[in-house]
């Protein structure tokens, strides 16, 4: 019985074609308003000052939550596999400041 209530609980996700190469990012730029958070995934080349948006992820509050949580486990089980994920070294400066040139939101 436990197992025929686990495949009625089991979700099949599909992954169009299209998207199954994925979309590379090196940075995240994440904002909010009172009812949802924008994660926009960018791509920043080597001596370029200037980034383009890959992909926008737009979710509400508690989806935001749930990605958290789910990601914070992921990179404790990857690190107790692989080790700790150090920074990257060089001058990569971690309080750089962004500008957003894209079209302004409102919720």
């Amino acid at each position: 019985m436990a197992q025929e209530e686990k495949k009625k609980k089991q979700l099949n996700i599909d992954l169009p074609e299209e998207l199954a190469s994925g979309t590379y990012s090196n940075l995240a730029v994440i904002t909010h308003s009172p009812v949802e958070f924008v994660v926009d995934f960018a791509q920043v080349m080597p001596g370029m000052n200037q980034a383009q948006v890959r992909s926008r992820i737009i979710l509400a509050p508690h989806h935001a939550k749930r990605l958290l949580h789910a990601l914070s486990e992921n990179v404790k089980r990857f690190e107790q596999q692989q080790g700790t994920i150090q920074p990257p070294k060089g001058n990569q400066d971690p309080a750089m400041p962004l500008t957003f040139s894209g079209p302004q939101g409102e919720a």
